[in-house]
C-alpha cells in the first residue's frame, strides 16, 4: 500500500487553493445519503514515508472524525449536512463540501481489503494543472472562477460523463488502511 501523511489526507479532503469544481453536487439527479453506510464506516489509518501510524479517520453514521496518536479527538470534524453531501453510485461514494458556491468532490472506492481508496482531480501543481485542464476543456465547458485566495475551475458533467472520468484516470490518490 502506498504511504501517505495525514497532511496529505486532509489537503485531498477539504480542499486546495485550486480545484476542479461543480455547480451541484455530484452525481447531478443522484439522492443523496441521509447517513454514512455501515460498509463505510470505521477506523482508518494513515501512514508517514517510513510506514509509522499516523492519525486516525474515524468514519461514523453521521460523517466522520479524527484522533491524533494520543487519542485526542481534536482535528477536525465532518457531520452530514447542507454543505457535506454523500452519494453512493456505481460502487463509489461522492463527497461533495460545498465552498461557497462550488461543490469540491472527492471519491472513494471500498477496496476487498477493506482499505478506502481516497481520490480526486488532482491539480495541484502547475504542470499537472495545465495538463488536466487542456483534457477538461476538450469535454467540457472549463469555467475558471476566483474566490477570494481560491480559484476554481468549475465544469458540469452529466452522471455518465462523470463515470468516464473516473474511467479515464482522470481521479487519482491514496489508500487508508482499515484498521482490524
Amino acid at each position: 500500500m502506498k504511504a501517505i501523511g495525514i497532511l496529505i489526507f486532509w489537503s485531498l479532503l477539504l480542499y486546495s487553493c485550486k480545484e476542479v469544481s461543480f455547480q451541484e453536487t455530484q452525481p447531478a439527479g443522484i439522492p443523496a445519503l441521509t447517513e454514512v453506510p455501515r460498509a463505510l464506516q470505521g477506523r482508518y489509518r494513515g501512514m508517514d514515508d517510513q510506514g509509522n501510524d499516523t492519525d486516525t479517520l474515524i468514519v461514523e453514521s453521521w460523517g466522520y472524525h479524527f484522533k491524533d496518536g494520543k487519542n485526542n479527538d481534536w482535528l477536525g470534524r465532518g457531520v452530514l449536512s447542507d454543505s457535506l453531501v454523500l452519494k453512493y453510485y456505481e460502487n463509489y461514494y461522492f463527497v461533495n463540501f460545498r465552498s461557497g458556491k462550488h461543490w469540491v468532490l472527492r471519491l472513494i472506492k471500498i477496496k476487498s481489503s477493506g482499505s478506502l481508496q481516497f481520490m480526486a482531480i488532482n491539480i495541484g501543481d502547475e504542470g499537472k494543472r495545465k495538463s488536466v485542464l487542456k483534457k477538461l476543456s476538450k469535454r467540457f465547458k472549463v469555467k475558471e472562477v476566483k474566490e477570494k485566495e481560491d480559484l476554481f475551475y468549475e465544469i458540469n458533467p452529466t452522471k455518465d460523463q462523470l463515470l468516464q472520468l473516473i474511467k479515464d484516470g482522470f481521479f487519482t490518490g491514496d489508500e487508508l488502511e482499515k484498521i482490524k
